[in-house]
């Protein structure tokens, strides 16, 4: 795999220490924050107020990185800041603490992801970019299957002891910053002396700049995020479908194992048939399995779906990011380009969760979870007739 180089393999290490410490917090940071005095209104204005934080700042700080022409400095601070703020979720129960301890461990995504993907793009080649970007969400997401592993075993020994996991996930998240010192800037990337960080929404103007294959592929991409909801509600089905709390870890973990064992083939894939392929035939996929999670079936058919669900996010997330890097050819905006499609992401997606919650309210999870499928198929469409592929006519 000599297209794999040894930044992307610095970068995906990073990454799945950074995931492992994360998703062994996952399943059970409800379960903690409730057991400290959190109501279900405090834990969901939480969340949303810190999934905001990252979101925005990742066109934020992607703007900033492309200004000042670099790349690991972003990176080191923002994992940096997401290991740290970990442990410090377990030292004290106030709100207040907890509020900011949880936006820090945001903020740091936000500042590292966009510069970490340009850093991604430009070690990929034309004909590599959907391999080396999946094999880096394959690493990412291993982790993702360890850490649910290990707080499913810690917590089997010393059941409700979550404020000790807490502490233990800082372990995973060292390696993680250690692994950052590894990498290096490229003698050519920090040629920029302009330090200034920009003005909050710049990183918006953007889009009247931008190539015109971009704006049509990042409307595809937020229509598409529009319908596609927390996995939230995936776990509140199968709880109305009388799952175990047990059944339910399970079957999260089997669907990012499937998710890590494909992303990096799928990406494969993609680059010989094409990224606009098989970023479709994902799509389809999903909405196969939004419509079959509404038709309410057996326990061994949800087990298919989650398989099916895993593959869907295989041949989408990385895919996206990697046609992204195809449509922009001007390296000195890669951050801000990435970073754009990941806050307006953040924004649709918030929007997506409500709209899919009124839906369920409205007419039932089963009418919620068919309608979504059918919607997709449109995505489908527009992608198919209006998003060409590079070197494609339109």
């Amino acid at each position: 795999m000599k297209y794999i180089s040894r930044v992307v393999w610095i970068l995906s290490l990073v990454s799945l220490f950074t995931d492992t410490a994360s998703e062994m917090l996952y399943p059970i940071m409800p379960l903690y924050l409730q057991q400290i005095g959190f109501s279900v209104l405090y834990i969901g204005i939480l969340e949303g107020i810190a999934e905001a934080v990252a979101g925005l700042s990742k066109g934020y700080f992607g703007k900033w990185s492309d200004n000042v022409g670099r790349r690991v400095p972003f990176v080191r601070l923002g994992y940096s800041l997401s290991a740290l703020a970990k442990p410090l979720l377990a030292v004290f129960s106030y709100p207040l603490w907890i509020f900011s301890a949880r936006t820090l461990d945001r903020l740091g995504k936000g500042i590292r992801t966009a510069a970490r993907d340009a850093l991604l793009a430009e070690e990929a080649t034309p004909s590599t970019k959907a391999r080396v970007f999946g094999f880096h969400r394959s690493m990412d997401t291993l982790g993702a299957v360890l850490g649910p592993l290990f707080a499913l075993a810690y917590l089997y020994f010393y059941p409700e002891d979550y404020r000790t996991l807490f502490l233990l996930a800082f372990l995973p998240g060292l390696l993680a910053i250690a692994a950052t010192f590894f990498l290096s800037e490229k003698t050519n990337a920090a040629h920029k002396t302009n330090l200034q960080p920009p003005k909050f929404g710049d990183f918006l103007d953007y889009w009247q700049k931008s190539p015109l294959a971009y704006r049509k592929l990042l409307i595809g991409l937020l229509f598409f995020t529009l319908l596609n909801s927390s996995d939230m509600f995936l776990m509140l089905k199968l709880k109305e479908m009388s799952w175990s709390d047990s059944q339910l870890i399970g079957v999260y973990i089997f669907y990012n194992l499937v998710y890590a064992l494909f992303a990096f083939p799928l990406g494969m894939l993609a680059d010989k048939w094409g990224i606009k392929k098989i970023f479709l035939l994902g799509l389809c996929v999903y909405a196969l399995v939004y419509v079959g999670m509404g038709a309410n079936g057996s326990h061994f058919i949800v087990w298919g779906l989650f398989c099916l669900y895993g593959l869907y996010v295989a041949a989408t997330e990385s895919l996206a990011k990697a046609w992204v890097s195809e449509v922009v050819t001007e390296k000195q905006t890669m951050a801000t380009a990435m970073g754009t499609l990941s806050a307006m992401q953040s924004i649709a997606g918030m929007l997506g969760s409500v709209l899919m919650g009124a839906m369920w309210y409205a007419w039932g999870s089963s009418w919620a979870f068919v309608l979504t499928g059918v919607l997709v198929l449109l995505v489908v469409g527009y992608f198919w007739v209006a998003v060409p592929m590079v070197g494609e006519r339109n």
